[in-house]
């Protein structure tokens, strides 16, 4: 087999057979590699069934890509690799991994003269094949050498800019995906809660909730997410006719990539309570059979009375609040990271790979660009002057739609999550002075005045 292919792909699944493709249409002709080939009719490119033909077609320094699950099979497809290859050669990871993991990939494959890079990939199927948000990381001598291949592939944002950048080294990339991943879940738990409450709690339809949400995405609210709600709640089922949404059984499942987001922002003490909600909001919707038995002892939700096309005006603010102050929260979380990891993320660079591609793409992104671009050091959105009028503007709606859910019962932990982190996060006074006079009274734990330097501990019981 000749040498004519400029990078080979291990792992022809959904995302690596559409990523070959893209690949293949910019210019970048790929050879592809899988334990168990399960190609589609008309798939038309190269493919071999051994790892040394693999490697073989390829000209050093050879690049390879991974796309396999996250986990053992990415060691075991390295572990496979590293006997025929030479020093020089690139391996890419382009699924979801754990950061850490590719934190030791790296200093790993470094010790045998190989360069690894972690590469965040977001866009699902027609993101890989039409153009992905990507963020890579890792071995950063290797970065010149597959920039204009990313840049090539990757999804264009309205100015034409390729949304792929460098996020660092180590586990960075990776890092990042993370983290969007975790905004994702939180953007969709936040979209979830106002669709909650306007069908189940204000009895509004659908259809009429498809016409709100498509409404909603004309403006400030546009995104990607916005635009297949409102498609969705259009479906129908064909055999019954009744609303597809309303069949499907509330139960939402999670891949890790959020609950990563949570466990290493507790780590890196970041607070992002948004995200978290998501996280727990979906554990919650696992106890399907609990929450049905309580909800014959504990009682069900109220239904709402009032003005609905106010409730309407308003959930549409609340939204938006809430996800400028969940963006904020997972910002802040990478701003924390880079520090704790010596990654030196740039959030004016890694924001703009975001607009375009990946799962919450929006409008709102060109924003928060403009703002890390004025003050690249700004240590959080919120304090930015034009996200921190857009969020007080619609503070007495956002007060308002969590107000009415908590009266009706109607569980809104993102929404009210992000609402309390606005309060936390502007309050020159919180009550932590009382937290750490109990720590220091049942166990020495000791405190500082504000008033004095030093330390102290007071005998409380003396």
């Amino acid at each position: 087999m000749d040498n004519q292919y400029a990078l080979g792909i291990l792992g022809l699944g959904v995302m690596g057979r559409s990523l070959a493709q893209n690949f293949a249409r910019n210019g970048y002709p790929p050879i592809g590699y899988d334990l168990a080939p399960r190609l589609p009719e008309g798939f038309n490119l190269a493919v071999t069934d051994s790892l040394a033909e693999l490697v073989g077609a390829l000209t050093p320094p050879r690049t390879l890509f991974l796309m396999v699950p996250a986990g053992a099979p990415v060691d075991a497809a390295i572990a496979s690799l590293k006997p025929l290859l030479q020093t020089g050669d690139l391996i890419i990871d382009g699924g979801n991994s754990y950061f850490a993991d590719t934190e030791r990939r790296v200093k790993e494959l470094a010790q045998e003269g190989l360069y690894f890079i972690g590469t965040g990939v977001s866009g699902g199927e027609s993101g890989a094949l039409w153009g992905p948000s990507m963020m890579p990381g890792g071995s950063r001598e290797a970065w010149p050498r597959v920039q204009a291949m990313f840049q090539a592939i990757a999804a264009k944002a309205e100015d034409g800019e390729a949304c792929v950048a460098w996020m660092g080294g180590g586990g960075a990339g990776h890092y990042v995906k993370m983290v969007h991943n975790g905004i994702e879940y939180g953007d969709m738990q936040l979209i979830a809660e106002i669709y909650d409450l306007l069908h189940r709690g204000a009895g509004i339809s659908n259809q009429e909730l498809a016409d709100i949400f498509a409404a909603w995405n004309t403006h400030e609210l546009r995104s990607y997410l916005i635009e297949i709600t409102a498609h969705i709640l259009t479906r129908r089922d064909e055999q019954t006719g009744t609303a597809l949404v309303d069949l499907i059984l509330d139960e939402a499942a999670q891949k890790g990539t959020g609950k990563w987001t949570s466990q290493t922002a507790l780590d890196t003490g970041a607070p992002i309570p948004t995200i978290n909600a998501a996280v727990e909001s979906r554990l919650l919707s696992a106890l399907k059979a609990e929450r049905l038995a309580a909800s014959k002892v504990l009682g069900s939700a109220g239904k709402f009375t009032g003005n609905k096309t106010a409730l309407i005006a308003a959930c549409e603010q609340a939204l938006y609040a809430s996800k400028i102050t969940s963006y904020a929260q997972g910002l802040s979380l990478l701003k924390m990271a880079s520090r704790e990891y010596n990654w030196t993320i740039d959030l004016s660079h890694i924001v703009p790979v975001w607009r375009a591609g990946c799962i919450i793409r929006a409008s709102l992104l060109s924003d928060i660009t403009n703002a890390y671009r004025r003050d690249p050091a700004l240590p959080n959105l919120l304090l930015d002057e034009v996200f921190s009028q857009a969020v007080l503007s619609r503070q007495s709606a956002w007060r308002q739609v969590v107000q009415t859910a908590v009266g009706l019962g109607i569980p809104m932990l993102a929404t009210s999550a992000s609402l309390a982190y606005f309060d936390a996060y502007r309050s020159a006074v919180l009550p932590a002075n009382l937290t750490q006079a109990q720590r220091d009274y049942f166990g020495a734990h000791t405190y500082r005045r504000v008033d004095k330097e030093g330390v102290f501990h007071t005998q409380w019981e003396g």
